[in-house]
């Protein structure tokens, strides 16, 4: 999926990864290359599949990666600084955040610091991306595609107990268009292969399953547009929290009368 000679590209890299709490659920994994254009996503499990992936396309180079799952615990029982703001200034659209506290087994230590650590990742957001120096912040799709895509609610494009497949396939639809509308061109969805892949197995779904075989890999490809405006467009982003108390990294705020 080279461009070479289209855009320039930078050394950098930016991923994005929808990362299960647990290590055997499935995890989105998604990468551009350094002027921002999808080079691969995909769907994996273990620890193992996503530094393989990891390797294969980032491996020798700086990153900017943005994950989707809490990445700076210090809490013992509550919830972070980081999820009480965002259900602050989300939670009337249906995008507040779920609490995390090392009192749960599977978040001491959170996954997604111990892969920061192992791959040298910096997680303090206030370290800018620079030669030599990778970063990874944490941020959350549901109040990133509020603002993003100007929607009134989050769309209900996941599963839900009692939410019928039909609603969800129109969600889905919507996402997939907002998708393309807001990050096609940047991110060159109009000649990739798999999202046109992604695109039809949407667009085919009888049950529930094949959206759900692809939920997280598109979360990962929102989470790796948010790695490349942190790494390119800071000034954009909101930090809500900070690295002592736990923060998510969102892409700028919405109109408090809206």
């Amino acid at each position: 999926m080279s461009r070479a000679g289209t855009v320039r590209d930078e050394p950098r890299r930016y991923v994005g990864l929808d990362l299960a709490w647990g290590r055997t659920a499935r995890t989105g994994v998604a990468v551009l290359d350094g002027a921002g254009r999808l080079v691969h996503s995909s769907s994996v499990r273990t620890d193992d599949e996503i530094d393989a992936v990891l390797d294969r396309h980032t491996s020798g180079r700086d990153v900017v990666v943005a994950v989707d799952a809490p990445l700076v615990v210090p809490n013992l029982t509550g919830r972070r600084l980081g999820e009480a703001l965002v259900t602050r200034h989300f939670g009337r659209f249906h995008a507040g955040a779920h609490p995390s506290n090392r009192g749960r087994p599977h978040m001491d230590p959170p996954r997604a610091e111990t892969l920061a650590q192992r791959h040298g990742w910096c997680v303090d957001p206030d370290v800018r991306p620079a030669p030599g120096v990778s970063v990874a912040i944490e941020v959350y799709p549901h109040p990133a595609m509020v603002v993003l895509f100007g929607l009134p609610r989050v769309l209900p494009y996941k599963a839900k107990q009692g939410r019928p497949l039909q609603v969800r396939q129109t969600a889905w639809a919507q996402l997939l268009d907002h998708v393309e509308d807001v990050m096609g061109d940047a991110l060159g969805l109009g000649d990739d292969a798999r999202w046109a892949s992604i695109r039809a197995e949407v667009g085919g779904a009888a049950r529930a399953a094949a959206l759900e075989r692809v939920e997280d890999e598109v979360d990962a490809i929102v989470c790796a547009y948010l790695a490349c405006l942190w790494g390119t467009q800071r000034e954009r982003m909101v930090v809500l929290g900070t690295v002592g108390e736990g923060y998510v990294v969102v892409p700028g705020l919405p109109d408090p009368t809206s």
